[in-house]
């Protein structure tokens, strides 16, 4: 139904409202042939990543991190560079481990401690063990969670659905009299490779140790309890809280020549977690918008608009970066944002855009799929095959400016083995392509490019509406 809708906007909208790709087929073919034509933005994430780790809310890394990013963006001739002060949660995750000392004799898991989780006492809690596959499970066995350590060993399917056993599963086993959770990991692949991600206490509920295991350990655990022994588990995480600490958002301008008050903004996050490198989650992210629009510069191709590099601190485990962006702004300079754009899904093969805004702004920017088909990837079996701009994006920074109507956009890539890092030690440079990530800042470039050069304003959500 909403696809024929769109088509009828396609139909209905004046000439001059929906883009003519013609009118920048020059640019595009100019950066094209620009992204292409070394693997700068490759080379320069892999020096980020490998000089600056762990870049975790709270660390000099990611201040120094933030440093070397803003003498680069100089160096590249932006406009105008600043820092914007965050304070951010200083999480400590300290010494850790799980370790099974029955029906076998004693065998270390594989685990790692969830983000904002407190930690055991100094000599950690040792306790059996109940394996659930789901609420609905630990809910109907009623008191037998009691005392023990829950382990919930949920399969990943998406996203979306599993990670709320990450995120919320120590309350449920709270509430149900459980001293300790422990979650298998949030992710399809495992080689003995635990993933470590943000949770949430509710002050209903106690608040107790939480965990990710290894998809090993979780199942091993499953097969011990269906053959009807009791694993026992001792539980010792050394976490705890410092005082938040004053990080920055990343800002950096590349400003219009005709309405620079109008602003396009590109970005991704520049904090990591305190695991891997965070070379896709999201040093990729924040390295191709950067380098998109640094490749405008040099070709000098500067439009109506200005071009606003955001990359937001504290994405990871507490959103303060964005949170803290989106309060900036007053009501004039919302209006003025024409679109958001958040890479934070990985910089692998790119398949286009998802977009999350009005069906007329969709219908308006349709047509640059034939502006980015020459770098971009369709794959049969994801999107239905299609490619370009796609319904359905956005991202956890620039979810603010959505929610007050301006709209969002993701950057899609053919991410099918994202989850197999994310979160964890295996997060590194290596799993990338130096021909894909330039094939990534090549599209974005070509999206920031038309965004902030269509004469036409894109309409916003709600009352922002009124452009």
């Amino acid at each position: 139904m909403r696809l024929l809708l769109v088509l009828s906007l396609l139909l209905a909208l004046p000439a001059q409202a929906q883009i003519d790709p013609a009118d920048y087929q020059e640019a595009a073919d100019r950066i094209i042939e620009a992204a292409l034509a070394d693997s700068a933005a490759f080379e320069r994430l892999a020096y980020l990543v490998d000089t600056f780790v762990p870049r975790f809310s709270g660390t000099q890394e990611l201040e120094d991190a933030i440093d070397w990013v803003m003498s680069e963006m100089e160096a590249d001739g932006f406009d105008e560079v600043h820092g914007q002060d965050v304070m951010v949660p200083a999480w400590q995750r300290n010494g850790e481990e799980a370790t099974l000392l029955h029906p076998r004799g004693e065998r270390t898991l594989a685990m790692m401690g969830l983000g904002g989780s407190i930690g055991t006492l100094p000599g950690g809690l040792t306790a059996e063990v109940l394996v659930v596959s789901s609420f609905d499970e630990l809910t109907s066995l009623g008191d037998r969670a009691r005392g023990k350590i829950v382990v919930y060993n949920v399969p990943f399917t998406t996203y979306g659905e599993t990670v709320r056993y990450r995120v919320f599963g120590a309350n449920q086993a709270a509430a149900a009299g459980a001293v300790a959770s422990l979650v298998r990991s949030v992710g399809p692949i495992s080689l003995q490779s635990p993933h470590t991600g943000t949770m949430r206490y509710d002050d209903r509920y106690p608040r107790i140790p939480n965990a990710a295991l290894s998809i090993e350990a979780a199942e091993l655990l499953q097969r011990m309890q269906d053959r009807g022994e009791t694993p026992v588990v001792r539980l010792y995480m050394g976490a705890r809280f410092g005082d938040d600490t004053l990080s920055r958002n990343i800002i950096a301008e590349f400003r219009g020549r005709e309405r620079p008050e109008e602003v396009v903004v590109v970005g991704g996050h520049i904090d990591s977690w305190d695991v891997g490198t965070g070379a896709m989650d999201d040093a990729g992210g924040s390295v191709v918008t950067w380098e998109a629009v640094r490749l405008l510069m040099d070709l000098g191709l500067r439009p109506r608009r200005t071009i606003r590099v955001v990359l937001w601190t504290n994405e990871e485990n507490g959103l303060r970066g964005a949170l803290k962006y989106r309060e900036s702004l007053d009501t004039t300079a919302l209006r003025n944002h024409q679109l958001a754009l958040e890479s934070d899904s990985g910089v692998f093969d790119p398949i286009g855009f998802g977009f999350n805004a009005t069906d007329e702004a969709f219908a308006m920017l349709k047509p640059i799929d034939a502006l980015v088909e020459p770098v971009v990837t369709p794959r049969p079996d994801r999107y239905d095959g299609q490619f370009g701009l796609l319904e359905g994006g956005g991202g956890a920074d620039i979810g603010p400016l959505i929610r007050d109507g301006v709209p969002g956009m993701s950057l899609n890539t053919d991410n099918e083995k994202y989850f197999w890092y994310h979160h964890s030690d295996a997060d590194t440079v290596d799993k990338l392509d130096a021909a894909e990530v330039q094939r990534c800042v090549a599209t974005v470039a070509i999206l920031a490019y038309v965004a902030a050069e269509m004469p036409e304003r894109l309409p916003h959500r709600g009352m922002l509406g009124e452009n």
